[in-house]
């Protein structure tokens, strides 16, 4: 049995459930519910794809978390791609395909090559990859500050938690902007797709009524 994990999944879910993974790992540590001697006798291809496994599976449960964080944190300014995409170029000021969803242009740049798409594909999962880092890492940061007062380490346990929450924070704002630049690219190929414009047009028209049954 062939066991794969996409480019999306493994950036999207795998490499931020690792995060919590070895969080809870710390936590188990501490609590002294995982020793040396009951992770040791585990083999090791086994703890591997349980390790894998537990990646995915906190990834994608904790997904909502990245998500709920990205709006608590505010932002410096709203960036819309459309937006920036006319400022550079402004030819395509009146062109109909702005106006429509950004997956939904993905899925036309797909049918068209999926090659080209895999571009856009690999933007969006590094921008939700970095964007799900920060919540396992601010639950760094909080454990950082308990350390400070219960650990034997404050001086360190504080500079640690200093980092831990300036790197979450950063991740939010980086993950925004590959989800921009995300944007941008699907917006940026979408104007070379052949009759886009008129695709959708078509699409927006409401379908003719059926013919009257001439009997």
């Amino acid at each position: 049995m062939n066991f794969v994990i996409g480019v999306f999944d493994l950036f999207a879910y795998t490499i931020p459930g690792a995060l919590y993974v070895a969080f809870f790992g710390y936590l188990g540590t501490k609590l002294h519910i995982l020793t040396a001697a009951s992770v040791g006798g585990v083999p090791t291809v086994v703890l591997v794809v349980v390790i894998v496994v537990l990646s995915f599976l906190l990834g994608y449960l904790a997904y909502p978390l990245g998500d709920a964080m990205e709006r608590i944190v505010p932002r410096r300014r709203q960036r819309i791609p459309a937006e920036e995409f006319v400022r550079r170029m402004p030819s395509a000021k009146d062109r109909a395909y702005l106006e429509e969803s950004p997956h939904l242009l993905l899925g036309a740049l797909q049918l068209h090559d999926k090659e080209v798409a895999g571009d856009v594909t690999r933007l969006r999962a590094s921008g939700l990859m970095v964007r799900n880092c920060a919540p396992p890492l601010l639950f760094g940061a909080i454990a950082a500050i308990v350390e400070i007062f219960a650990g034997k380490h404050p001086f360190l346990a504080a500079g640690i938690a200093v980092l831990l929450m300036f790197a979450s924070i950063t991740l939010i704002a980086q993950g925004r902007k590959l989800g921009l630049w995300a944007g941008m690219k699907t917006l940026e190929l979408c104007f070379w797709l052949p009759e886009i414009d008129e695709k959708l047009a078509a699409a927006r028209e409401p379908a003719a009524p059926p013919a009257p049954d001439p009997a």
